[in-house]
Order: C-alpha cells, then sequence, then structure tokens
C-alpha cells in the first residue's frame, strides 16, 4: 500500500471513528505512521483529503454496483443486481458506505465531486433503469432522482439498522429489502 492510500485509509478510519470535525493532520500523520511533509505532498490541506477520500469512496462503490450487471436482464432483475450490489457493498466495506451516505449533502464535498457521481456508469445504469421502467408504465413518474433517492433511502436505512445490530441482514432480509425498494417505485 503506498503512503497517500495509508493516509486516505487512516482518515476514512478516523472519520468513521470520531467523526470529521475531530479529525486533524496530527491524529492522520500518526494513524498513518507518516510525516507532515508526506502528507501536505499529497494533500494541501483538510479539505482536499476529504475530498479525495470522497472520491475514492464513490469510485469504489460505483464499480461494485456493476458486479455481474447484464443491460439484457429484465429491468427488475437489473434493479436487483443494482441493489443486491449496493448492500453487498455496505457490508464489505461499511466505513466507506458510512462515509458516503453521511457526506453525499455536505458542504465540504466540492460540487463537481458530486457531478462525478451524477456522471458515473452506476449512477447512469441506475437513471436509465428508472426511466425505462417509467415509459413502460412500471415505475411511477416521479423525477428519476427522486425515485432513485426512495430506492436508496430504503437500502441505506436497512443498512443502518444492521450496522447497529438491530437484525442480521440475512439473504432473506436483503431479499426483502430489494422488494421493498422496488415497490416503492412501481405504479
Amino acid at each position: 500500500m503506498s503512503k497517500r492510500e495509508d493516509i486516505l485509509n487512516a482518515t476514512l478510519d478516523l472519520i468513521d471513528e470520531e467523526g470529521l470535525q475531530a479529525v486533524t493532520f496530527a491524529k492522520i500523520m500518526k494513524r498513518a505512521n507518516v510525516g507532515s511533509g508526506t502528507v501536505f505532498n499529497y494533500f494541501s490541506n483538510k479539505e482536499e483529503l476529504i475530498n479525495e477520500l470522497y472520491r475514492a469512496c464513490r469510485i469504489l462503490l460505483g464499480d461494485h454496483l456493476m458486479m455481474g450487471y447484464d443491460a439484457e436482464l429484465s429491468l427488475y432483475e437489473r434493479f436487483k443486481c443494482l441493489h443486491t450490489n449496493r448492500i453487498r457493498f455496505a457490508v464489505e466495506f461499511p466505513k466507506h458506505f458510512r462515509f458516503i451516505d453521511a457526506y453525499s449533502y455536505s458542504p465540504c464535498i466540492k460540487p463537481e465531486l458530486r457531478k462525478l457521481e451524477d456522471d458515473s456508469v452506476s449512477r447512469e445504469a441506475i437513471l436509465a433503469l428508472i426511466k425505462e421502467g417509467q415509459k413502460n408504465g412500471v415505475i411511477r413518474e416521479y423525477d428519476v432522482n427522486f425515485c432513485n433517492s426512495i430506492t436508496y433511502g430504503i437500502v441505506s436505512s436497512i443498512v443502518k439498522g444492521y450496522y447497529v445490530k438491530k437484525f442480521e441482514l440475512t439473504d432473506i432480509k436483503i431479499q426483502q429489502t430489494i422488494e421493498a425498494s422496488w415497490k416503492a417505485i412501481l405504479v
């Protein structure tokens, strides 16, 4: 692992443990076991570091969302694939999921990084799926971003319940979560 990755991972760990406001460069340097010169070689300030961490997390999520995705499958099977992958990402990378979930709408994330999210292949696949469903009269004629937020909100809420051990996230619960989010946007 590179020093840059060590710094990003240390930052993610600290944010997950203490919250963004409590994280300082001194704590990051100690956790990453690097000097200030190394940190400042990669990042000029905390804002730049947080934005780069956000970008890296979004790219990782986007890559995971598209695993096994087949545009030839039925509408529901594609929806199921994308949301199963989102849940599996949340289970496999909880710190990344919590960071994305907590900071996607934060003013500390630059608008162009939110655009990166909007231009991603996975986001494009999700929105195209919703548009296709609307065209076919299967999905409600809501704004596509609104539909996506509804389905994401259900998944996010269930994952958060899993994180605090409110319930197990079994294959059955994953399927129920996907069905609930699907039904939430059906006509």
